[in-house]
């Protein structure tokens, strides 16, 4: 364990990781307190992080019914109690080089009030990508007191920030998910259908030019801006389930639109 710790609270929120979420709280044993809020997990999780209390790391576990992604994470953030905070998903860890630029980035002007961070994924068949492909970039280092949940988004929850956001110059996320393609697509399915309900909660309408060619927007933007084409195989299989996630979420919206119609359908072809 580290002498001293940073003024920096970590928050994760999470169920049934207990495969994972040793590692991410391994990597974070600089902060001076990492706050967990666990929404019922069953396989053993909330077993590893006492084990990791009892081993010195700053814990604090917090049981709570699950109110959806942004208001989890919202709480887990009002739950931290340091200057800066970070928020990680049980399947990250902070690589070395980013913990070590960490008390630098603490160190900003009183002008940032947050630091977006590169994600890297690890690929199947590869391990971790190359440096220079990645998910993007990621929003979550964040002065705590300037920071807030936008609790209208269902999924892919983004921080509203007081102040200047940066670009941190080095380090990265690295996501640790061993998923097969099926697993991806049932779990990409789940947030395209969080995110077509989101859509039509804001008045949108299905978009069948996005339905068309969105699924080829992302595949670029993935394989050829975000580098995924240096990762071979397993890249490709990466941007290609960018573009079905896309696609799900057009989709989605459509036939939910257009759902009302079916019990209407069904009983004109019965002659009922």
């Amino acid at each position: 364990m580290p002498s001293e710790r940073l003024p920096l609270s970590a928050f994760i929120i999470c169920k049934n990781e207990a495969a994972v979420i040793g590692n991410c709280v391994r990597t974070l044993a600089e902060c001076g307190e990492i706050v967990v809020v666990d929404s019922g997990s069953t396989d053993g999780t909330l077993d590893v992080l006492r084990g990791l209390q009892t081993e010195g790391f700053p814990l604090r576990i917090i049981e709570r019914p699950w109110p959806g992604f942004a208001a989890q994470k919202q709480f887990a953030l009002e739950q931290c109690t340091l200057p800066w905070a970070i928020n990680v998903d049980a399947d990250e860890r902070l690589d070395p080089e980013f913990r070590r630029a960490l008390p630098g980035l603490l160190a900003a002007p009183e002008s940032v009030g947050a630091w977006r961070v590169v994600r890297r994924p690890y690929l199947v068949g590869r391990g971790y990508s190359s440096p220079a492909a990645h998910e993007g970039r990621m929003l979550r280092l964040v002065r705590r007191a300037r920071a807030r949940y936008n609790l209208s988004l269902l999924v892919h929850e983004a921080m509203l920030i007081d102040g200047e956001v940066r670009d941190a110059a080095s380090g990265t996320l690295l996501h640790f998910r061993t998923q097969t393609v099926d697993e991806q697509v049932r779990k990409e399915a789940g947030y395209a259908v969080l995110k077509a309900r989101q859509l039509a909660g804001e008045g949108k309408s299905p978009r069948f030019l996005r339905m068309v060619f969105n699924p080829f927007v992302y595949f670029l933007r993935y394989y050829l801006v975000r580098r995924m084409f240096l990762c071979g195989w397993p890249g490709f299989i990466t941007a290609a389930n960018a573009a079905v996630y896309t696609f799900l979420c057009e989709a989605r919206l459509w036939q939910d639109a257009n759902a009302r119609n079916a019990a209407e359908d069904d009983r004109r072809a019965s002659g009922l």
